[in-house]
């Protein structure tokens, strides 16, 4: 098990899902970009260190149906599991080192909240960005949130690579086209507060 692994199966075996600085209720801002990206509830949709996000139970209710969730810990994963009961079965539910995975089917929308501002290393970096093309093809969107510029320095103890979309354009290259960007004030259930950008490219291509 590497330190990456160790680390995230660590915080979710001694924090519950309401005692993390990332947790949301609703994921409102997600939502409302996956659903801008595509309207098809047969649109296939991956959750890139998903972990226990409410993410996968709000687009079940939107009646999106080809869902998949990553994320390193399976602890964080089953949590999800648990919570969303019998409808978690028709998820696809992926335990893997995102920059180590390799992907088995090709998705329309790929979406990363915080997952990618922890990759402070441009070698791990670029395998991120390598699987993310193996994994969307052309015409997909893919949606990738991360600390701002002026958003925290560190997360769960580690330090993070913070962004703006033209950071982010060119990690993944000029296949990816910008189509939106939107800043997002992140309230903790301590209530501090998280400067977000989120940002939606689509690859070229028909």
């Amino acid at each position: 098990m590497s330190d990456r692994t160790m680390h995230w199966e660590n915080v979710y075996a001694t924090k519950g899902e309401t005692e993390v600085s990332w947790y949301q209720e609703r994921p409102t801002t997600s939502l409302e970009m996956i659903r801008a990206a595509k309207s098809d509830h047969e649109a296939a949709i991956i959750d890139v260190g998903g972990g226990a996000s409410r993410l996968v139970d709000a687009l079940l209710q939107d009646g999106y149906r080809r869902l998949a969730v990553l994320d390193l810990s399976a602890n964080a994963l089953d949590v999800a599991k648990k919570r969303i009961g019998q409808a978690a079965s028709t998820v696809d539910w992926i335990v893997a080192d995102v920059t180590t995975w390799q992907p088995a089917k090709i998705y329309d929308v790929w979406h990363d909240r915080a997952a990618f501002h922890f990759l402070t290393d441009a070698r791990d970096r670029a395998a991120y960005v390598e699987r993310l093309r193996s994994a969307v093809g052309p015409g997909g969107q893919v949606i990738i949130a991360t600390f701002a510029p002026d958003g925290p320095e560190k997360c769960s103890g580690l330090p993070v690579q913070r962004h703006n979309s033209a950071s982010l354009a060119a990690e993944l290259g000029r296949e990816f086209e910008l189509v939106e960007t939107r800043r997002e004030t992140h309230h903790t259930p301590w209530q501090s507060t998280q400067a977000f950008q989120f940002s939606r490219f689509r690859r070229r291509g028909s």
